[in-house]
């Protein structure tokens, strides 16, 4: 029953071990390429971490998705340099300690809540999944704006960790929220 209550919420709900963890390791895979991924935009240069995390959770629901998203989080403690600016900036747990280390906590409690909710069919509507999208945000921001006040000061925080971010994030999210509907939509076509 709750294999089967998966499968009408998340779009891939493979039922082989092998195939979950070739999913959760290529998920792992694909975050580590959109942190290395800068895209021009304005005022500052983004990756797309937010962008690959929001999809791999609407995409594979709470369980999958939050082992993707905690191995991505392994692979960077063991000291491979999956994160943006690693290894330039530090690996391991140091660069998890540093000013973004926040941001990394909350992309698990993005991954958690997305994924949830994506099994609860919000992924199959275009606002629900944004509505979604805001949420998981909004979990990436707490942890990461508490966390790099610690650095900047409660003055500053918005300044160098919202503000800069918050347009190319929506922006992500607007691009997810249309396309795994459109993608239920084939699914539901070629069934």
């Amino acid at each position: 029953m709750q294999a089967s209550m998966q499968q009408q919420g998340a779009l891939v709900a493979p039922e082989s071990w092998p195939l979950k963890l070739a999913l959760v390791f290529g998920g792992s895979l694909l975050i580590w390429l959109s942190a290395k991924v800068q895209v021009p935009f304005w005022p500052v240069p983004m990756t797309l971490q937010v962008l690959a995390i929001f999809a791999i959770a609407a995409l594979l629901g709470l369980r999958l998705g939050l082992a993707t998203v905690a191995l991505y989080v392994m692979e960077g403690a063991l000291g491979l340099p999956v994160f943006a600016g690693t290894p330039e900036k530090g690996i391991g747990i140091a660069y998890m300690m540093g000013p973004t280390g926040g941001y990394i906590a909350g992309f698990l409690l993005m991954a958690a809540v997305v994924g949830w909710l994506a099994e609860k069919g919000w992924s199959r509507h275009p606002l629900k999944l944004f509505i979604a999208g805001l949420i998981g945000l909004a979990l990436v921001y707490a942890p990461g704006l508490a966390w790099l006040a610690n650095f900047t000061g409660w003055d500053k925080v918005l300044a160098f960790g919202f503000w800069p971010f918050i347009l190319g994030d929506l922006v992500k999210l607007a691009i997810v929220a249309l396309a795994i509907p459109a993608a239920w939509k084939l699914k539901k076509a070629s069934a």
